[in-house]
């Protein structure tokens, strides 16, 4: 193994924060029955998502290979919320960060990596199934070309993605369940928290049903693609993580469902989660109308709703995006309490 130098460390409270999340109990109204749903609140990482476990365990591969050295150069691809988690790691481990993101990035997160010192590099075309993720990679691959002095974190390849999940995130809720777990809701978009979720259920806990949730619209397990408002699932193309045997079932969610959890959620009990959580909380609430018998639920919340000010919980940008909720996006359920 090459010689390492140290990375420089600017904040080691934020890195030793990481993991532990809360595991918060809420319960669902469903055909007039109270049914105990609980969140894994990731929001809780100091990056504000569950994209603080991926963002580490990728820095910590390449620094253990001698891929990154002090004074690195990283770059990635991302929706939003990895970005924001590398460009906090990078910042307090001494290294340069550029995120290659694209304009679903909310107002709310390209204010926090500019305060991170964070370069972006914005793909303002779509691509060819609609997205920006194949030509934000595109972008990647152009300026590693050109700079390789470039290191690309690569979350859609790395196998650290699914091991942050594997070694951290799984063990966490099964010892917060008190090792009673019968179903998890996973949302999917590099694959990564599923995998590693899934994997680590299945050779401790293989009666858990695992259930993977994806957006409408999302070819991250072989779904059609179409267009998608929810940012944070899904994805233009398949999972290079996911294999079949890593969970039970997938459950779809459209925009309109995944945002009215969103907002109900945040009225009912305070918990303000972002769009990949409400489609969580959606396909969860989808099973249980079916599964009178499963108890012990876990939602992964990825991350939390404050970074989705000036969208999920706009009304202007709801109807500027012509997307109404209503009750019925709500489905069986009928009330949500804390």
């Amino acid at each position: 193994m090459p010689e390492l130098q140290q990375p420089v460390v600017a904040n080691e409270s934020e890195i030793s924060a990481i993991g532990d999340t809360p595991n918060r109990r809420i319960r669902l109204l469903i055909g007039g029955r109270y049914r105990d749903v609980h969140l894994k609140l990731e929001g809780h990482n100091p990056g504000g998502s569950v994209k603080d476990r991926t963002a580490f365990s990728l820095l910590k591969s390449l620094e253990v290979t001698g891929q990154l050295r002090e004074g690195g150069r990283l770059i990635e691809s991302s929706s939003g919320n990895l970005a924001i988690s590398l460009a906090m790691l990078a910042r307090d481990r001494g290294y340069q960060f550029t995120a290659v993101i694209d304009p679903s990035v909310t107002a709310e997160n390209m204010r926090r990596l500019q305060a991170l010192g964070a370069e972006t590099r914005i793909v303002e075309s779509p691509d060819q199934t609609g997205g920006y993720l194949l030509n934000r990679l595109a972008l990647v691959r152009k300026l590693l070309v050109e700079d390789p002095g470039l290191v690309w974190t690569n979350q859609y390849s790395n196998a650290a993605n699914p091991e942050a999940h594997y070694l951290g995130t799984a063990p966490e809720i099964q010892r917060q369940m008190a090792n009673k777990v019968d179903a998890v809701f996973v949302a999917v978009s590099t694959g990564g928290t599923l995998a590693g979720i899934g994997r680590f259920f299945r050779e401790t806990s293989p009666d858990t049903r695992i259930i993977a949730v994806d957006v409408r619209g999302s070819a991250a397990l072989g779904g059609s693609l179409g267009v998608r408002k929810v940012t944070g699932i899904g994805s233009g193309r398949r999972s290079e993580f996911v294999s079949p045997e890593q969970y039970d079932e997938i459950l779809y969610v459209g925009d309109c469902e995944a945002f009215a959890f969103c907002r109900t959620l945040n009225d009912a009990t305070g918990i303000k989660v972002g769009g990949s959580s409400g489609a969580v909380l959606a396909a969860c609430s989808q099973y249980l109308q079916t599964h009178d018998k499963v108890e012990r639920v876990v939602c992964i919340c990825a991350d939390c709703g404050e970074h989705y000010a000036s969208t999920i919980f706009s009304n202007s940008w709801l109807a500027l995006n012509g997307l109404e909720i209503a009750q019925q996006h709500l489905g069986g359920v009928s009330e949500i309490r804390g």
